[in-house]
């Protein structure tokens, strides 16, 4: 599902970075994103941290929240794009590691669309940095007036 190497420890206390863990992943061609960077948070116990990345896509699913309705619209694109940017960030949802990503996807014809990420099929490559905060968890919960997971301190 994945490959990935850690970054030193040596080069983290260097940089004054300790209780980071930072990761440079590879995501097996035809794996889900999120099913992927799931289970490796999952294997990493990463409850805290964040997400960026790049590569090719040939499905994504977006998600739109309508703020006159608090429902959510969500979209697939079935077509071979290029991830020319996944961000995102880690908390805790239920026990599990809780993905927020976002994506923008270059299209065939140079246009890219954008947006919350759902769900995408990796269709090349997809190369992410994944950075953990290891002493840290930060959990979510559904805000009634937004309709959104938020951060709960």
């Amino acid at each position: 599902m994945y490959k990935y190497t850690e970054v030193e420890e040596k080069a983290l206390l260097n940089a004054g970075t300790l209780g980071i863990k930072r990761y440079i992943l590879s995501l097996d061609n035809h794996v889900s994103v999120v099913e992927a960077l799931t289970a490796f948070c999952k294997e990493k116990n990463i409850y805290a941290g964040k997400i960026s990345g790049l590569g090719a896509v040939n499905s994504a699913t977006f998600r739109f929240l309508d703020p006159a309705t608090l429902k959510y619209v969500d979209k697939t694109f079935e077509e071979q794009m290029e991830i020319t940017n996944l961000t995102g960030n880690i908390s805790e949802k239920d026990g599990k590691p809780y993905l927020h990503l976002h994506i923008t996807a270059s299209r065939r014809d140079y246009t890219c669309i954008g947006g919350h990420l759902l769900d995408a099929r990796i269709n090349g490559a997809c190369e992410l940095f994944v950075e953990g905060y290891l002493l840290t968890s930060v959990g979510r919960y559904q805000d009634p007036e937004t309709g959104l997971n938020l951060y709960k301190f």
